[in-house]
């Protein structure tokens, strides 16, 4: 009987709770929620993401010996790197490319090397025995040419026509052996240029298997210096890491940045990226480290915008020196960073979600007048916006749509005239200045050093 009892009033005061919460809510939709126009400085500041970096770092790279274009070996695999962060001193072993690519490359060489050696020693003696040849025929031209002048000599008592056949036998033995002379010069010269061909091309595969020794030797990469080793980052995303490829056009692995010269390297979107300039000042956070605070200015701002990944949106690279030195830190930490965009003093400035606005034009809701309010608003930051027209210091607004809104009145529609004449002027300057441009793409243009004078003598000349 208790345990129904329990129950019964239990239910009751259920539901006297659920109508106590109703009447609340049904007595709360009437209250309207304001703030007021204030007035003084104004600080409008884009917040970003960013890592650091270090603004100088040496890099490890891959062996000299591997630009080397004689090897003819592009690339090499990392097999062995040691881990990002690890700290070495000047000479640590850092990492180890592809020992069994060279060893490939080498083998074929020294292979090639025997079988060049082989035919520059058979280039050697075909050489010998050919010239071994021509020399025993210019010997037998020699003693032909002997004999015909000892028939010549002992012509001289035989009839005229025996003579003279002699005397042309003893010329044709001449030029038999001039002749043989000459070729055996020439010969000489072929086989020379031919045992030299051989030898060439015997040293540049014995040098080049040389040079693959040497790579061969040097592919246990070390640090060029003290620090915290980093892997080198792809431009196009990842880094290098083992099973990656080295090149002889990209051969750094990995680098040692300079502590003691950071830099934070966030970016900004293309909404905000206006509000970025060189030279202003930035507070930094460190993630890891939430008590450490640093500052910082911005140094570069990129011209060209690039997309993030799976987003429409697109980002411009900004980087921010830091000041300052931290032990603490290391490469790649996340910073948050704060650029202090702008500074306006004695401005007046109401909160963003009190701003609203229509297919032309933005309009706050008054609470003393119920009318909407044109404004003319300015530089924004993430909770206040700047108003240049339309309010004054201490108006009072609505932060939400009050009942009735739609059939209030707009007020200020001269400021939106104003607004609307800016814009078109605005407009017409852009389309002068295209225009203005167009035109100039037109003229002819003038050779380096010419002036307008000097094409008009060239043009009453001709």
């Amino acid at each position: 009987m208790n345990r129904k009892r329990i129950i019964i009033f239990s239910g009751i005061a259920l539901i006297v709770l659920i109508s106590v919460l109703i009447f609340s809510a049904e007595k709360d939709t009437g209250t309207i929620l304001t703030t007021t126009v204030q007035k003084g400085s104004f600080d409008m500041m884009v917040y970003s993401s960013g890592e650091l970096e270090s603004e100088n770092s040496t890099s490890i790279k891959a062996p000299e010996k591997l630009q080397d274009r004689n090897l003819r070996i592009y690339e090499l695999t990392i097999t062995n790197l040691v881990d990002e962060g690890t700290r070495v001193d000047s000479g640590d072993y850092v990492a180890t490319l592809d020992y069994k690519a060279v060893e490939e490359q080498l083998k074929l060489a020294q292979d090639e090397m025997e079988k060049t050696y082989t035919e520059l020693q058979d280039a050697k003696l075909d050489s010998n025995l050919t010239l071994s040849n021509q020399r025993d025929v210019i010997i037998n031209a020699s003693l032909d040419l002997e004999e015909k002048k000892i028939v010549v000599d002992e012509s001289i008592y035989e009839s005229p026509s025996i003579q003279k056949k002699a005397a042309m036998d003893l010329d044709k033995a001449q030029r038999k052996h001039e002749q043989e002379v000459q070729s055996y010069k020439l010969k000489k010269q072929q086989e020379e240029n031919k045992v030299n061909r051989k030898f060439i091309n015997y040293r540049q595969i014995k040098d080049r298997a040389t040079e693959l020794e040497v790579l061969y030797n040097e592919l246990d990469v070390y640090s060029p210096k003290a620090g915290i080793v980093t892997y080198k980052k792809y431009p196009y995303g990842g880094v290098v890491k083992t099973g990656s490829k080295v090149s002889i056009w990209d051969p750094t692995i990995a680098t040692i940045p300079d502590m003691t010269n950071l830099i934070s390297r966030t970016f900004i979107n293309e909404i905000d990226i206006s509000k970025v300039k060189k030279g202003q000042k930035v507070k930094i956070g460190i993630d890891a480290f939430p008590e450490k605070e640093l500052s910082g200015e911005v140094i570069t701002i990129a011209n060209i915008g690039q997309s993030m990944p799976n987003s429409d949106a697109k980002v411009f690279e900004v980087k921010i020196k830091v000041f300052g030195e931290d032990k603490d830190l290391k490469p790649a930490m996340t910073t948050s960073n704060t650029i202090f965009a702008a500074s306006f003093a004695d401005t007046l400035f109401i909160p963003s979600d009190a701003v609203f606005e229509n297919d032309s034009l933005q309009f706050v809701y008054m609470v003393n007048k119920p009318v909407k309010q044109i404004i003319k608003p300015g530089d924004a930051n993430e909770n206040f916006v700047l108003v240049s027209e339309g309010l004054k210091e201490g108006d009072e607004i609505c932060l939400l749509e009050p009942e009735g809104a739609e059939k209030m009145e707009m007020e200020g529609l001269d400021i939106y005239e104003k607004i609307k004449k800016e814009k078109e002027e605005q407009k017409l300057k852009e389309e002068e200045a295209r225009k203005n441009f167009q035109a100039d793409q037109k003229k002819p243009q003038l050779p380096p050093g010419a002036n307008p004078a000097m094409m008009g003598q060239i043009s009453i000349r001709k």
